[in-house]
């Protein structure tokens, strides 16, 4: 079993508490449904700066990271299946990156 990030892009925070309970809820089945495939529930993310040999911007680039997760899969077809059913890729408010996490 290898170990693949998510690493979500868009989205959006909800305007009421409401839409946070729905949004909260939706994470929740999602996650619930993936099961023991979650290694690490991962976390939103704040502003990011981008560094680089030139300096450091506060933009975080042209589609920053707004969250991540680490998930077991059998292969990235799996993986990729899996992210499918993100909520920010069901309701079209972002997407999802999938990377493998290599061994060193």
């Amino acid at each position: 079993m290898a170990q693949f990030i998510f690493a979500y892009h868009g989205g959006k925070s909800p305007e009421t508490p409401e839409e946070g309970e729905k949004v909260m809820a939706a994470w929740g089945a999602w996650f619930g449904g993936l099961g023991d495939a979650i290694v690490q529930p991962g976390a939103p993310l704040g502003m990011s700066k981008t560094v680089n040999g030139s300096g450091v911007t506060d933009d975080g680039g042209a589609n920053p990271v707004s969250g991540y997760s680490v998930v077991d899969a059998a292969d990235m077809d799996a993986a990729v299946t899996m992210a499918k059913g993100c909520p920010m890729v069901v309701d079209g408010s972002g997407s999802v990156e999938v990377a493998e996490l290599l061994e060193m």
